[in-house]
């Protein structure tokens, strides 16, 4: 199925904001899946019907780590339809949005620490045709995003410091999810999204959810477990948070 596709399919599912109706969206990390089952992994997330394929991209100064490369995300769209998600914990995105030619539908989320410019990095991805996420990192506060509210589609929350997978919740987050999702109601954005990403398991996803968080970013903690089969495991994912 292409892209262009599975988005039709989600707006006729009502997967996203209706009236005031969330239907939470799961969003695999691709930081934490096996190099040589790639293409096993990828039907496996397209059976369970994944929104979105979340795409760390680290360049080892914003964040202590590198990760995923312009070539394997590109490569990633020939293998399948599932639009993808990129985070950019990168310094300086906007030089570097073009290199992964955002797709329109796609989300691209950059850190408002990465840059003194925000707004016209996030104007560049929503001109590409792809949607515009600013990320916070926790000890970020929300005001920050004050004067970019008309900017952008949606706020990625990191509930652990970005950089490496398998950390632990950092607990105050759950209580900003909450406050985010207030403060984006107060001042008419409800449709803007809050997508979460770190130590997203099941006990957790229930807390983040009741928060108000609309996509959630399943790594270690969640479907990519030591010695766990991948198959099945969104469907059983969206069964333990409860969804239909």
């Amino acid at each position: 199925m292409d892209m262009l596709s599975r988005q039709l399919m989600k707006e006729d599912d009502g997967m996203t904001k209706d009236k005031g109706h969330r239907t939470i969206q799961l969003a695999p990390s691709m930081m934490c899946a096996d190099i040589s089952l790639i293409p096993e992994t990828l039907a496996a997330f397209d059976e369970g019907g994944a929104e979105w394929l979340h795409i760390d991209v680290m360049d080892g100064a914003f964040v202590p780590n590198m990760q995923i490369g312009v070539d394997y995300a590109h490569q990633l769209r020939t293998l399948s339809g599932i639009p993808l998600d990129i985070h950019l914990m990168v310094y300086e995105p906007g030089d570097k949005v073009a290199w992964f030619d955002p797709q329109p539908g796609e989300y691209v989320s950059v850190h408002y620490e990465s840059t003194p410019h925000p707004q016209r990095v996030l104007a560049d991805i929503r001109e590409r045709g792809a949607r515009a996420m600013i990320a916070l990192n926790p000890a970020t506060p929300i005001a920050s995003i004050e004067y970019l509210l008309d900017d952008i589609d949606a706020v990625l929350i990191m509930t652990v410091n970005p950089g490496y997978a398998g950390q632990k919740l950092i607990p105050s987050t759950i209580g900003k999810i909450a406050a985010l999702r207030s403060y984006l109601n107060e001042r008419g954005h409800d449709n803007i999204e809050i997508e979460v990403d770190g130590n997203v398991s099941v006990p957790n996803a229930h807390k983040m959810i009741a928060a108000g968080a609309d996509i959630l970013v399943l790594g270690t903690s969640a479907i990519f477990k030591k010695d766990a089969a991948l198959e099945g495991a969104l469907q059983d994912f969206r069964k333990a948070i409860s969804l239909k």
